[in-house]
């Protein structure tokens, strides 16, 4: 996908004021590129395909009556600060444990307009308050076999995990097969075509029954 593809395919998706703030995004992720590495620099030139898209593709895969939304590993907003726009009514958390990245985010909801409904949590995930949520991402977070321990106090019986994995989704996925159960899927991602997405439901530890509704 070339960024001009990846421009258009957004703009199909999302209205023009939405459109807007995603260019706002852009603009401040490449003005503090100088000042942290927010992304690889080899992806910057490439940003509308390699985050914006890789972000925005998880949006679909959601229920359109999800109201909490927690990303793990936030870093310079992918996915979540994407998703946040592109779902006014969502409330979302971003989890980032790094001073200059959590000071980021927030300067970044706060420029966008949305910081009343996204929550910056500036801390390991091990020191957050449990609460469930309707979604779970994590991009580039950890492998499953850490990922799934660390967040699964963060859910209930019909969470959903949207947890983009590159090139190491089936491995990863493998690994975990003795100890987790669940609905798991391999979804090819839009933007590699040799990375994936893992979409999962129902996750429980192998033996657990399931945990009652909210």
């Amino acid at each position: 996908m070339t960024e001009d593809k990846a421009r258009a395919w957004i703009e199909a998706h999302v209205p023009r004021g939405t459109m807007a703030g995603l260019e706002k995004l852009v603009a401040m992720i490449i003005d503090e590129m100088p000042r942290q590495n927010l992304i690889a620099a080899s992806t910057a030139e490439q940003i509308w395909t390699r985050h914006i898209v890789d972000s925005a593709q998880l949006v679909p895969m959601a229920s359109p009556s999800a109201a909490r939304w927690i990303d793990l590993g936030s870093g310079a907003g992918f996915p979540g600060m994407v998703v946040a726009l592109m779902l006014p009514e969502l409330r979302m958390t971003l989890v980032e444990s790094r001073r200059k990245r959590i000071d980021f985010l927030r300067f970044m909801a706060e420029s966008l307009g949305i910081a009343d409904r996204v929550t910056v949590a500036g801390q390991r995930l091990e020191m957050l308050e449990s609460s469930p949520h309707d979604v779970i991402s994590a991009r580039a977070f950890a492998p499953l076999d850490r990922l799934l321990p660390l967040a699964h106090r963060f859910s209930h019986d019909a969470t959903l995990w949207l947890l983009p994995k590159g090139r190491s989704a089936a491995s990863e996925l493998e690994a975990v097969t003795t100890s987790w159960q669940g609905d798991f899927r391999v979804v090819p991602s839009m933007t590699d075509p040799e990375a994936a997405i893992i979409v999962a439901s129902q996750v429980q530890p192998r033996g657990k029954g399931q945990k009652g509704r909210r």
